[in-house]
């Protein structure tokens, strides 16, 4: 009976924590603001339709990254089939050819870049993922 209450407990903590993790990724997929230390990444799906995502702004070794943190990653999915996309930052827009990065230079990023426990903990522990944005030489 002991056993049966107990488990009972951790599955409401359980139920409670995911669906603060689902209110929390929401609520920044609605509301998160463009800051100056933010970028807008617009990305194209396979149909052709661009789509813009507000980003947390990640430097790294004196290069610009776009990270996903967080459980809805369209945008990255959308990135890693049309790697063309454009970014503002600093309310100037400009081409960028996203990159996937291998696994040393993804642990040398996270490293330096890296998010605490606590923004784990709210993201429910989403894998985080790296893209290099590397500026589109103008001709």
């Amino acid at each position: 009976m002991e056993f049966s209450r107990v488990a009972k407990r951790a599955g409401l903590a359980l139920v409670a924590y995911v669906g603060l993790v689902v209110v929390f990724e929401t609520s920044l997929g609605l509301f998160q603001p463009e800051t100056g230390d933010t970028i807008v990444i617009t990305t194209t799906d396979a149909q052709g339709v661009s789509s813009d995502r507000v980003l947390g702004r990640d430097f790294a070794g004196g290069r610009h990254y776009a990270s996903v943190n967080h459980w809805p990653r369209a945008w990255y999915r959308n990135a890693l089939v049309n790697p063309r996309v454009q970014v503002t930052m600093d309310r100037k827009t400009a081409d960028y050819v996203a990159v996937p990065i291998d696994d040393e230079e993804h642990e040398r990023v996270a490293a330096e870049i890296g998010n605490g426990i606590v923004f784990r903990i709210m993201v429910g522990f989403a894998p985080q993922r790296f893209l290099r944005l590397d500026p589109v030489e103008s001709r």
